[in-house]
C-alpha cells in the first residue's frame, strides 16, 4: 500500500515529537512540554494538514522541522494563558513591592536620621551601627568570599577615610528609596515583553509570544528558520487549539488568526 504525502509528513513531524518527549523523559526535564507533545499526538487527525504545510515549507531547510516544532512545545509550555496571567500578576507584585520599599526606605532615612540626632542632642547613645562601613563588614560576616578575600583591603580603606567622606545610614535609605521610586519592571525576554504589553489578557497574547518565537528562530536572527516562513492562518489557529487543548467555546478560526495580524501589522508600522 503507497503513503500519501499527507501521511507521511504526518509520520515524520509525530516523529519529531516522539524524539523530544523520549529526550525528556530519559533526561527527566521538561515535564510541561512533554504534556504539550500527548496533546498533538492526540488530535494527530486534525493536524494531518498542519503538518503537510510545515513539511512542505520545512522539510528542505536542515533543522527547520525540529526548531519549529520545539518553539511550539515551549511557548504552549511556558507563554499560555495561564503562564502569561502569571507573568502580569507577577509584574504587578513587582511595581508593589518596589512601591513599598520606597516608602519604608523612605520611613527608615528619616528614623535614622531621627535617632543620630538624639545621639548627639539627648544625653543618650544606643549601642547601634552608624557607619556604613561598619554595617557592610557585619552584614558580610557569614560570607567566606568577603571575609577571605575583600576584608582586610576593606578595612584598609575604612581606616584611611573618617566618617565624613562616607555617606551616612540615612543616605544609604534614601538613595534605595529614590532607587526603587523610579524603578519600573522590564520583561527580561522578548517573549513575555511581547505577550504581556497589552492592556488586557487575551488568547493573542499567546499568538503574539508564538510570532516572536518564530522570528527569534528565523534565519536573520541566526536561526533555523526561513526568513520568509509564514504559515497560513487556518495552520496557525488549528496549531494554537490544539497545543493549548482548548475547549468547544474557545476554538479560533482563520478569521481570528488573520484579524490579529492585521492588527499587529498596522501596530508595527
Amino acid at each position: 500500500m503507497t503513503s500519501h504525502p499527507a501521511d507521511n509528513s504526518k509520520q515524520i513531524c509525530e516523529q519529531i515529537l516522539l524524539d523530544e518527549k523520549q529526550y525528556n523523559i530519559n533526561n527527566h526535564i521538561l515535564p510541561s512540554e512533554t504534556v504539550i507533545v500527548d496533546r498533538l499526538l492526540g488530535r494527530g487527525l486534525e493536524l494531518k494538514d498542519v503538518y503537510q504545510e510545515l513539511h512542505g515549507k520545512l522539510a528542505h531547510h536542515p533543522g527547520a522541522l525540529q526548531t519549529f516544532l520545539g518553539q511550539v512545545l515551549t511557548t504552549a509550555a511556558f507563554w499560555n494563558p495561564e503562564k502569561i496571567r502569571e507573568a502580569r500578576s507577577a509584574r504587578d507584585d513587582l511595581e508593589e513591592t518596589n512601591r513599598k520599599i520606597a516608602s519604608k526606605a523612605a520611613e527608615l532615612a528619616d528614623l535614622f536620621q531621627r535617632r543620630k540626632n538624639l545621639h548627639n542632642t539627648s544625653g543618650f547613645t544606643s549601642d547601634t551601627h552608624y557607619h556604613v562601613c561598619e554595617v557592610l563588614k557585619a552584614a558580610a560576616g557569614d560570607n567566606h568570599l568577603f571575609t577571605s578575600r575583600v576584608q582586610k583591603r576593606f578595612e584598609e580603606l575604612h581606616t584611611q577615610f573618617d566618617l565624613k567622606y562616607w555617606p551616612t545610614l540615612s543616605d544609604f535609605m534614601h538613595e534605595l528609596a529614590s532607587d526603587a521610586d523610579a524603578a519600573a519592571p522590564e520583561a527580561s525576554d522578548p517573549l513575555t515583553e511581547v505577550a504581556t504589553s497589552a492592556r488586557r489578557s487575551s488568547l493573542g497574547d499567546f499568538f503574539k509570544a508564538l510570532f516572536v518565537a518564530i522570528s527569534e528562530n528565523s534565519a536573520r536572527n541566526h536561526g533555523r528558520l526561513p526568513d520568509d516562513f509564514r504559515l497560513t492562518d487556518a495552520t496557525l489557529a488549528t496549531i494554537v487549539n490544539c497545543a493549548l487543548d482548548l475547549g468547544p467555546e474557545e476554538l479560533v478560526d482563520s478569521i481570528y488568526v488573520k484579524g490579529l495580524r492585521q492588527r499587529e501589522r498596522g501596530r508595527s508600522q
